[in-house]
């Protein structure tokens, strides 16, 4: 994080940025037509939000390097934490495309902002409804639904990114409770978070799940300074010293690295939606400043290479944007594997990060600026690309689900 003055005055090239979003919406193969009306009230719902609530301070945030909090209540108003959760439990109750096309128009806004929804409905709400009890389900889901509650996911940790089963993180009984050791690292919104889902062994080598509550001793989640990407999105540790968690916070309904993937492969899809988002806003901002560019008596886009670069930009947006609509209809049904997740989420975060980075060289010098998107997107990508799986590490799930051979190990 900056260390850059929060109190300071805003510069007047963010100001200018502030003023306004020209955003324009690019489907050029009408998959629109393939959305029902719901899925159309929620985008235009979302949209609307993000123009009004987002793009007119994400990029003073996002220099500042501080995280937009105020911006939670408005998530859970829209129905942006657990979309896909049962209405009863404080979610949305909508399908697996409504889910997809509100991660795509938060993260068009900032993908720092699809982060704090993402982790919230995916990685903390549904395990708790999934692997929950009743009990628990009553108990946590809907606060988390409306926002009161925040909370973060723990599985990574300092000594094991790619390899979550080499965790050392445990538990162990202790009378009518678990006591918790061990230490988890990158993990989105754990300074501000009230409940924590945390992953851990017990003492056969079992990997649980825990709900570890704010303000139990022991149990710190230090900030982590210094990011140059998803700036505007807090990230820290969480650190557990003989935390005693009572056994009713144990999620009964699952054992093994079961539970965390198959949270993990909820968040991927909701990223491989997203990250078209943060794509088009890239394009977007590209075709127009080329229309509107001019240079040797014509306007940019009147240029073969400018043309070719903006056609390509296109092509694998829309590609990704079918590539996700077919996901979204397989999750509907039950039928999306983890393996076509991490297809999509690694082919669509790819995608992004090359318009991009296109994007940035048809901006030419102001497209390092912070008067356009271009490089907050490119910035944040970079750690999209990285988190919930690498690119390399989907590739070889993608690689195994083809060829029955584990190249992990």
């Amino acid at each position: 994080m900056s260390t850059i003055n929060s109190n300071a005055p805003i510069t007047p090239v963010i100001e200018k940025k502030a003023r306004e979003d020209r955003f324009q919406f690019h489907d050029y193969y009408q998959v629109d037509d393939l959305l029902d009306d719901d899925h159309r009230m929620a985008r235009a719902a979302i949209r609307d939000w993000v123009k009004q609530e987002v793009s007119p301070i994400i990029e003073a945030y996002s220099e500042r390097g501080e995280c937009p909090t105020h911006l939670y209540k408005g998530l859970a108003e829209i129905g942006a934490f657990g979309p896909s959760i049962p209405v009863e439990y404080g979610g949305g109750g909508m399908d697996e495309i409504a889910y997809g096309i509100i991660m795509q128009e938060l993260e068009r806004g900032d993908s720092g902002i699809r982060s704090m929804a993402s982790v919230q409905g995916s990685l903390v709400m549904y395990p708790i409804y999934r692997f929950g009890s009743e009990e628990q389900r009553r108990k946590y889901l809907p606060k988390l639904g409306s926002g009161e509650f925040i909370g973060c996911f723990g599985l990574t940790e300092p000594d094991h990114g790619s390899d979550p089963s080499g965790m050392v993180t445990n538990i162990r009984e202790d009378g009518d409770s678990y006591i918790l050791n061990g230490a988890k690292m990158w993990i989105t919104n754990s300074p501000l978070a009230d409940i924590a889902v945390v992953w851990a062994k017990d003492e056969e080598g079992i990997i649980r799940g825990v709900i570890v509550e704010k303000g139990m001793p022991g149990f710190s989640a230090p900030e982590i300074h210094g990011k140059l990407s998803l700036r505007a999105s807090i990230t820290g540790e969480l650190v557990f010293e003989d935390v005693r968690v009572p056994k009713a916070n144990i999620l009964p309904g699952v054992h093994g690295l079961k539970g965390p993937l198959s949270c993990l492969s909820k968040a991927r899809y909701g990223i491989a939606w997203g990250a078209i988002g943060a794509a088009l806003d890239c394009y977007d901002s590209a075709l127009r400043y080329s229309q509107e560019r001019i240079q040797f008596g014509r306007p940019l886009a009147g240029f073969q290479l400018t043309q070719k670069k903006l056609a390509e930009m296109i092509t694998e947006i829309t590609k990704a944007q079918l590539l996700a609509w077919r996901l979204g209809t397989l999750a509907n049904k039950g039928l999306a594997t983890p393996a076509q997740i991490s297809m999509a989420k690694r082919n669509n975060v790819a995608m992004a990060l090359d318009v991009a980075r296109e994007a940035r060289q048809i901006h030419g010098g102001m497209g390092i600026t912070n008067e356009y998107p271009i490089m907050r997107h490119m910035m944040n990508l970079e750690t999209v690309l990285t988190y919930e799986g690498t690119h390399d590490i989907h590739l070889l799930i993608t690689g195994m689900d083809i060829t029955g051979e584990n190249a992990f190990k």
